[in-house]
């Protein structure tokens, strides 16, 4: 499943997060933090995670993340890791990949399956050219190019790329989480009940066969739920 998440950060808590990153000299070459293979085809910037920018911004992210309701609804996080930020400028880009089945808190060194993956876009499109997140699944090439502060979820199987970017810069911060539901039809199965029984709390109120609906809800959860 892949869902668009508008406003993850709205344009109050942007401002100031776009202000440190356009400031900032602490990005560094994002291969060294890349793989044998990815090395070859990734060109772009990251930001240096010891660095006094990352660990004030990364935080804010998180947080939004972790308490943004759709987020949780689509993706019913166990784990989510600290958003890493990335810069594509001039011809930068980053072939098509899958990401690692397995993703390291840098805090905890505690090991996290990646289900899904998180891109949160910082810049707005007018300020690049090129820079698209392209995402391929069975149904074919998804194009991606939000507006600041908005999010794409995406299955972490799925194989992507971030196409050149021609023109100005492409911030983004980029993240992984571990589901509660490993496997992604049931947590799609799941998002689209809950989203129903949303729409018809509203209509209907709490009626016999609202709760009825999340009842199923919950036994599905703990029938397919790891904790």
């Amino acid at each position: 499943m892949m869902l668009h998440i508008p406003a993850l950060l709205t344009s109050q808590q942007l401002k100031p997060l776009r202000q440190q990153l356009d400031h900032s000299h602490a990005w560094t070459d994002g291969q060294t933090s890349a793989g044998e293979q990815a090395r070859q085809i990734k060109k772009n910037l990251q930001l240096d995670i010891n660095s006094a920018v990352y660990q004030s911004i990364s935080p804010v992210i998180l947080q939004a993340m972790q308490q943004n309701p759709l987020l949780r609804s689509a993706a019913l996080p166990k784990h989510i890791l600290a958003p890493l930020f990335n810069c594509y400028q001039e011809q930068g880009n980053y072939g098509n990949h899958v990401d690692s089945a397995v993703q390291y808190c840098a805090e905890h060194g505690q090991a996290i399956r990646t289900d899904i993956s998180i891109t949160l876009f910082l810049s707005e499109p007018h300020e690049y050219e090129g820079g698209e997140l392209i995402i391929e699944d069975t149904y074919g090439s998804h194009e991606v190019k939000l507006d600041a502060g908005d999010a794409i979820l995406y299955p972490a199987t799925s194989l992507h790329r971030v196409e050149a970017v021609t023109q100005g810069t492409r911030l983004a911060a980029f993240t992984w989480l571990q589901s509660m539901v490993r496997d992604d039809w049931q947590r799609n199965m799941l998002f689209n009940l809950d989203m129903t029984i949303l729409k018809l709390r509203q209509q209907v109120g709490d009626s016999e066969e609202v709760l009825h609906l999340t009842s199923h809800y919950h036994n599905l959860l703990r029938q397919w739920g790891e904790l």
